[in-house]
């Protein structure tokens, strides 16, 4: 089945095309389907015009369905070729105004109007001097720059990447993507058909389309990989680094407000005789504290992003609040205080992500230890690396707050760096680590650390546990020099006392959000003293 009718691209009228924007870009690529009606003809005739008039290159991708050109039924999408001498004259029209023609066989053949693809060709190359390239399918492509071989084998044939096809929806997407990424800059015929044929390949083997098209990233590994990798879809490294490797928002300096906590303030509330859902009603006042600090950076010109951690039980209506506006936002999964780790939503963790939104980053707090008892610790490792995995599947970020547990007989300074690099060797890869204040010579061994086992990590936000302002401020300081520690995500410290007296009656709301704001300041020019 292949239906695509009043689509918004094939109503695209003359008057629609931006000279300007035509003008600004290197290249002009229109695919065969946008000259298959007459007002979307005279769009892309409008469109070839200005690239003309302003030396942009023209790019024509052939993209020849039978079924968009009224030869086939919509139930017979699959159908690759139907010879029709009024469609082969109606492309050849065209052909003469672009610089470069990629196209299948079947497609230069419908060009071409003949069925035999070398007089086909010749056909094309009277009708233009274009550089034209054949996909060949899973033998790889050919590129003809002038006259047409007896034999396309007389030519080179550069191969294609050998992988088990799950889906072919987007390779020829994917493969003149590839090919234009290196034709743009001047890249050898070698080089542009590396690209295409890995960009084509990687694609098939993935049950997605415009999610599917590879990263630089990829490509590099797979063309430095000492043997084919025949299946994509099930190499490690190729699914991260098709996650990771794309472009992602950029964070600055990061001031996190953490409110994620639950059983602390159900404490408050119980011992103030108020009701649970005063909880969340603190929690959106806590919103309102984030909003004034966020404007108060932005009014001195400070570069930063300002986030919080909200959890859902108390804190949906401050998640909701708080998503969409550009801020950084996780919510947590596991159970309070759970040894071994145990998750809110028990062990199916991927199904409650499902209803996440994506922006919403995963926090997980973890009391681990690289001595632990060995059931315990494989325990733990089992959870966090189900919860890793699920965090693939649903493409969220993933956060790992690690905090050695305080009754643990070894408490070297060397257990950070030991906790992280084993989670590491397990394969787990957080986008996102929050710990403990450490010094500065630990701080250097976790930049080295995480610089040589994942240079793709986001970063390290640094945790309060509730402790006095200054040793937070100490704590900055021992991070000053650190690469991956991104700023601070701190509660406690923050809200406690202002939290307990406005249970308490003590205070209202509009003092609430001013003690609030007033000490999240105070961290945040703390932490920008230490970094003076």
């Amino acid at each position: 089945m292949f239906y695509r009718e009043n689509c918004a691209d094939m109503a695209l009228r003359a008057e629609d095309i931006d000279e300007q924007q035509i003008a600004s870009s290197k290249a002009l690529l229109i695919t065969g389907t946008h000259f298959s009606t007459d007002q979307v003809f005279k769009a892309s005739s409008q469109a070839l015009d200005y690239a003309e008039k302003h030396d942009v290159k023209r790019v024509l991708d052939i993209d020849y369905r039978p079924v968009l050109w009224g030869l086939a039924a919509k139930a017979d999408g699959e159908t690759r070729f139907v010879a029709d001498q009024k469609v082969s004259q109606h492309v050849q029209r065209i052909l003469p105004r672009f610089e470069l023609i990629v196209g299948t066989e079947e497609e230069f053949q419908i060009a071409g109007g003949s069925t035999d693809l070398l007089t086909a060709l010749r056909t094309v190359r009277e009708l233009t001097a274009a550089t034209l390239v054949v996909k060949l399918g899973p033998q790889g492509c050919t590129v003809i720059h002038g006259a047409i071989p007896a034999r396309l084998e007389d030519g080179a044939i550069y191969p294609g990447v050998r992988v088990e096809v799950l889906n072919v929806l987007g390779a020829g997407d994917a493969f003149m993507s590839g090919f234009l990424s290196g034709w743009l800059k001047d890249a050898s015929d070698e080089r542009c058909c590396q690209l295409a044929n890995a960009c084509g390949g990687l694609v098939v083997s993935r049950h997605a389309r415009a999610p599917a098209m590879p990263t630089p990233a990829e490509l590099d590994y797979l063309f430095s990989s000492p043997h084919p990798i025949t299946r994509p879809d099930q190499d490690v490294v190729l699914q991260r680094l098709h996650q990771v490797s794309v472009p992602r928002k950029l964070w600055r300096q990061l001031f996190i407000f953490a409110f994620d906590h639950r059983g602390q303030l159900v404490e408050l509330a119980q011992q103030a005789g108020r009701d649970l859902s005063s909880i969340s009603q603190l929690k959106q006042l806590f919103v309102q504290a984030v909003e004034r600090v966020e404007a108060g950076l932005r009014q001195r010109g400070i570069e930063a992003d300002v986030g919080l951690l909200a959890d859902q039980r108390f804190g949906q209506d401050s998640l909701n609040a708080a998503t969409g506006r550009g801020w950084w936002v996780a919510r947590p999964v596991e159970v309070q205080g759970s040894r071994p780790l145990a998750f809110e939503h028990g062990r199916s963790i991927g199904s409650n992500l499902l209803a996440w939104p994506q922006e919403q980053i995963i926090k997980c707090l973890v009391q681990y230890h690289p001595d632990d008892e060995p059931m315990l610790r494989l325990e733990q490792e089992a959870q966090i690396k189900a919860l890793y995995d699920a965090s693939k599947v649903s493409g969220h970020e993933l956060l790992l707050e690690i905090i050695p547990p305080k009754d643990h007989p070894s408490s070297h300074p060397d257990v950070m760096v030991r906790s992280l690099k084993r989670l590491y060797n397990l394969g787990i890869y957080p986008a996102w680590w929050k710990i403990e204040a450490q010094s500065a010579q630990v701080w250097q061994q976790l930049d080295e650390l995480i610089q040589q086992r994942d240079p793709y990590c986001r970063g390290v936000v640094l945790l309060g546990l509730n402790a006095p302002v200054e040793d937070l401020a100490a704590g900055f300081a021992e991070a000053r020099h650190s690469r991956v520690c991104q700023g601070f995500a701190v509660g406690r410290t923050i809200f406690r006392e202002p939290s307990r007296a406005w249970m308490a009656g003590e205070i209202d709301d509009a003092a609430l959000v001013s003690r609030v704001q007033s000490t999240f300041n105070w961290l945040i020019e703390s932490w920008r003293e230490s970094r003076a």
